[in-house]
């Protein structure tokens, strides 16, 4: 009886230490080639839960939620770019977007300056590049929904200049030019919102199509002349949540060069949540998200009927699947980390824990360069061919005039 039991010990030993060592290997290719992630929502989280005081929230200690420079570090983060995102509510809209985005950037832009030995602004491809190379945390800014904008391509061209290098076209709620995810008022872009996607090609602006519908991804495909990115979204395939990413349209980046960069939250990544969301739809009835009762019904429900939690390796199938689907190069990360880890992938709720990721897809053999263009390889692609392809449109058209 000895024998066995030895053995098994064995077996045990060693499967931990061949885990030890994915981990350790996952760390050591995430020094050479550091992540840059698509979404984190730290200036919202400095907004709502921080008074909007920068230097109060001190990232050089440990400040609730997900993110500090330790935690980044320790993540392999080479790379960030910071959601400025605003809520597109009508609440909202009654205060000014604009208004609120513009406190946005401003907070995004004194986090940055905060920690010179840490952050540094980047606006291109190459600067991102130079900054990680000198041991910096590269720092892009991205708008989350087209509400921001008002309907005015005269304030996206001045995001823009102030430093926003994407934007996703809508958040949770249309806007008067495109459809959010789960909704079809327009049945995809209108001709005002194509004039919005060409004028966002002619600045180098990426277009990031996660939170949009399944006709606004392919509007958008139909007529783009850069890289798309959706910044925070996994695959449709494998949990079908109303944020994720159809096979039909992950097709399509093969010829768009796009990529998709791999959310952490749990309600995208659990297999088992198109179960969890039926039931949810039958105890709220006609209730829909943003009217009044609905996060108290969503709060009820979760406590009653917690969503199933997914794993590390659920993660890892949608890379995988995404990386079949569209291929290896048209993949990335964007955990969309915003301050509260109930939300989260339970191994994968902090900015610490890309290497869980990177490990296990050590395991399932990916190689060093297929995980170096995951970190950050292919984003760097689409971004420095969207600069590449506003640099010859900037020379063959001008600024669009279009209204709505």
């Amino acid at each position: 009886m000895i024998r066995p039991l030895v053995l098994s010990l064995s077996a045990v030993l060693a499967l931990s230490a061949h885990a030890d060592d994915a981990l350790d290997r996952a760390q050591a290719i995430l020094k050479k080639h550091p992540v840059i992630d698509g979404h984190n929502d730290l200036p919202w989280v400095i907004r709502e839960q921080g008074g909007r005081d920068v230097a109060g929230w001190d990232l050089r200690g440990e400040v609730p939620g997900d993110t500090d420079i330790a935690r980044l570090r320790a993540g392999g983060i080479g790379g960030q770019f910071w959601s400025v995102f605003i809520p597109g509510t009508a609440e909202m809209g009654a205060e000014g977007f604009a208004k609120t985005q513009l406190e946005q950037l401003d907070i995004a832009n004194r986090m940055v300056a905060s920690y010179p030995d840490t952050f540094v602004y980047t606006g291109t491809a190459d600067e991102v590049e130079a900054a990680m190379a000198a041991g910096k945390i590269a720092s892009l800014y991205g708008i989350e929904g087209g509400h921001a904008i008002e309907n005015s391509l005269g304030a996206l061209r001045s995001y823009y200049d102030m430093g926003v290098r994407y934007m996703t076209l809508t958040h949770s709620q249309s806007v008067d030019w495109a459809d959010a995810a789960g909704q079809d008022e327009h049945g995809g872009l209108t001709d005002f919102g194509r004039e919005v996607v060409r004028e966002m090609n002619r600045l180098g602006m990426l277009v990031d199509l996660s939170h949009v519908s399944p006709a606004v991804m392919n509007d958008t495909l139909d007529i783009a002349e850069a890289p798309v990115i959706f910044s925070h979204s996994n695959a449709h395939a494998i949990t079908p949540h109303v944020r994720n990413v159809p096979d039909t349209v992950l097709k399509r980046l093969r010829e768009n060069g796009g990529v998709v960069m791999l959310s952490f939250v749990n309600d995208f990544n659990t297999p088992d949540f198109a179960e969890w969301e039926a039931g949810f739809k039958a105890y709220r009835g006609d209730l829909e998200w943003g009217e009044p009762g609905y996060d108290e019904s969503l709060e009820a429900y979760r406590t009653e009927h917690p969503v199933p939690k997914a794993t590390v390796a659920d993660v890892a199938d949608h890379v995988e699947h995404i990386a079949t689907v569209a291929g290896k190069s048209h993949v990335g990360i964007g955990a969309d980390l915003f301050g509260d880890p109930i939300w989260m992938v339970p191994e994968l709720d902090s900015a610490e824990d890309y290497p869980k990721l990177f490990a296990e897809l050590l395991r399932r053999g990916w190689s060093e360069s297929e995980l170096a263009g995951l970190a950050n390889g292919n984003v760097l692609r689409a971004l420095r061919t969207a600069e590449q392809v506003a640099a010859r449109l900037q020379g063959e058209r001008e600024p669009s005039l279009a209204r709505p």
